[in-house]
């Protein structure tokens, strides 16, 4: 359990958006891992994600030119019901998936807007809209860590707080968000109860989602409960 722990640590620390991928297919035994995971977690929530492999439609043209793409031949989509609470649920376990794909050594980037939900091969259920894809592969480069904002403009308190906290809101900090907004925030109510909110954006409650599974990495699952 502590070294599959530190794999997700790892995966965490050394994950950076990627872009620009290799034109190489990804291994089979990578593949089985993904679409496992993918099924789990379909079976255990409200949230459809799917992984796409060997499709170039959805990545072919670039919609914007921020965010350009190239050689995106698999992704994963993030779907469900047009809700915050599922969106939160969509960036959370959305997260898994890419945190799997660092350990199996790929690259993946999250994408809300440059690409085409109407060409990416996923049949959605009735009530189901996209609210992402997740660019997947391996990576020309390793990517580039963003800048954060310091840990205080999350967390005013952050000097006061016990160091369980304080991991989990540096591994919050290292969560991918959209144009780097990082519009979560984090408080510490009682000695054990934890409040994750967040400002009104674009993607900013699947960024919220993300920015949690972050912060449970960091503090560890069994030091506070969620407000």
């Amino acid at each position: 359990m502590e070294t599959e722990n530190q794999n997700i640590k790892n995966a965490v620390l050394n994950r950076h958006s990627v872009r620009k991928f290799l034109a190489s297919p990804i291994a089979q035994d990578k593949r089985d891992v993904l679409t496992v995971l993918a099924d789990a977690i379909n079976a255990e929530i409200n949230i459809h994600v799917e992984v796409v492999f060997d499709e170039p439609n959805a990545f072919k043209k670039s919609l914007l030119a921020y965010g350009s793409f190239k050689n995106v031949r698999n992704y994963i989509i993030v779907a469900g019901p047009k809700n915050a609470e599922s969106e939160i649920l969509a960036g959370y376990y959305g997260e898994k998936l890419v945190l799997k794909a660092q350990e199996l050594g790929l690259n993946t980037c999250w994408v809300g807007l440059t690409f085409s939900r109407k060409n990416s091969k996923v049949q959605l259920a009735e009530g189901e809209h996209i609210y992402c894809a997740i660019a997947l592969g391996y990576g020309d480069t390793q990517g580039v860590q963003h800048k954060n904002k310091p840990a205080e403009k999350i967390c005013p308190d952050y000097a006061t707080m016990p160091d369980w906290f304080k991991n989990g809101v540096d591994m919050a900090l290292l969560a991918p968000t959209a144009m780097n907004q990082q519009k979560f925030r984090f408080e510490l109510i009682g000695d054990k109860k934890v409040r994750a909110y967040t400002k009104s954006a674009p993607y900013s409650n699947v960024d919220l989602g993300i920015a949690r599974l972050h912060f449970e990495i960091g503090a560890g699952k069994d030091n506070f409960v969620w407000e």
